[in-house]
């Protein structure tokens, strides 16, 4: 009887003692993540500036080509168009690329060549097959009509400030390779566009940020500086077809030529508008989809971004330990989000009463983007159907 009576005592002590270890181990996870969520913000914020004008250089100012691939109307459109016709540097072209004469693009930049007939422009019709990405599809016959050493691929939805090409050009160094700018989301419609800001903002682009910052630039394929003859050595336009996201391709083909993918200190706005739950929905998927093929290796520890699972592991350790669960759920999101939104603010991003909110929600999705990017491989870009994979992935396949 005494013996059966100390082994129940020692298995409840030995219990008792796992169960507190796991406490402080979910405790411990939990600070680790949101100090390493922490060290991100300082780190994006040391390389980051507000928006600021840069005045254009008084000699050395090489000309620019500028490439815009262009397909549909958006409701930002006549005005995205008109800031490409109105920047701060004395010689630049733009051409404007559209894969099919019936997109109802193309009467909005007819009509925006007209308006400017002392800037330098072209409107490009046709669609070169060299990879599965219809974006770079739709610029290659661009990049081979560009008379100019220094090229800027810029997407059409992004908003040019009059001083965009000195902000690309000042971020140019002896070892760059390539000039890159996250897109900042600015003027949202509705929630579901707050919840958008708060992806492409203090998330992605602070993310973006950091890794610069340790050394690890990332390209971004809304605006793209690049020295034509450089790229042309080694591939051209062309080579940028080896991963199915053309930015992915030029990370990897930087860092290959020893060169650095380096952002420039102000990114520059993306106006949103209106957006919906499912179109959030889709363009993240098929943002995670395409980093989860591109890079593997730095997309698995995206599950540890966000709030939800420093939060799920401090509630754990809360209800373990006997303490007030609201009370811990109130100082995890404190921790998580305040800093965050100072990083906006002191950049001078978009802010609202509802953009804690928006984070919040941001956050709750990120598991079920993250699980989604690792199953399946069929997305919708701009209406049309891609299937993401690796260039190893479609060459058995060929094989098969």
């Amino acid at each position: 009887m005494g013996r059966r009576l100390r082994e129940t005592v020692k298995l409840s002590i030995g219990s008792d003692q796992i169960s507190m270890e796991l406490t402080i181990a979910a405790g411990l996870a939990s600070s680790a993540l949101l100090s390493f969520n922490l060290a991100s913000i300082l780190l994006a914020s040391s390389r980051l500036k507000r928006r600021h004008v840069i005045a254009p250089p008084p000699s050395a100012r090489p000309p620019v080509s500028f490439i815009v691939p262009s397909r549909g109307v958006e409701p930002f459109t006549p005005e995205t168009l008109q800031r490409a016709f109105s920047l701060d540097w004395p010689r630049y072209e733009l051409i404007f690329c559209v894969a099919h004469a019936e997109d109802p693009v193309v009467k909005l930049i007819d009509a925006a060549i007209a308006r400017h007939p002392k800037i330098p422009a072209r409107l490009l019709i046709g669609d070169d097959r060299v990879s599965a990405n219809p974006k770079l599809n739709n610029c290659v016959k661009g990049w081979q009509a560009a008379r100019h050493d220094w090229v800027i691929l810029a997407d059409s939805n992004v908003l040019m400030p009059r001083d965009y090409v000195q902000h690309l050009m000042a971020a140019w160094r002896p070892d760059t390779g390539l000039v890159c700018s996250t897109p900042i989301g600015s003027r949202p419609d509705g929630f579901w566009a707050e919840v958008e800001c708060a992806f492409l903002n203090t998330l992605q682009a602070r993310w973006q940020y950091a890794g610069e910052a340790l050394g690890l630039g990332f390209a971004q394929g809304k605006s793209m500086l690049w020295n034509k003859p450089m790229l042309d050595a080694n591939g051209g336009i062309q080579a940028l077809a080896a991963e199915i996201a053309e930015d992915a391709a030029a990370t990897k083909l930087v860092n290959g030529l020893g060169l650095k993918v380096n952002l420039v200190a102000s990114p520059f706005e993306q106006p949103l508008g209106l957006r919906s739950f499912a179109e959030i929905w889709s363009r993240q998927a098929r943002w995670a989809r395409l980093r989860r093929v591109t890079f593997p290796l730095f997309f698995a520890p995206e599950i540890l971004t966000g709030a939800a699972m420093p939060l799920l592991l401090a509630l754990t350790a809360a209800a373990s330990a006997g303490v007030s669960l609201p009370t811990t759920a109130l100082g995890v999101l404190a921790i998580a989000y305040l800093p965050e939104w100072l990083l906006a603010f002191a950049k001078g991003w978009y802010l609202s009463p509802r953009s804690v909110t928006a984070m919040i929600v941001r956050d709750a999705l990120l598991p079920a983007i993250w699980a989604r990017a690792w199953f399946g491989g069929a997305v919708e870009w701009r209406g049309n159907a891609m299937t993401i994979r690796t260039k190893a992935m479609t060459e058995l396949e060929e094989l098969a």
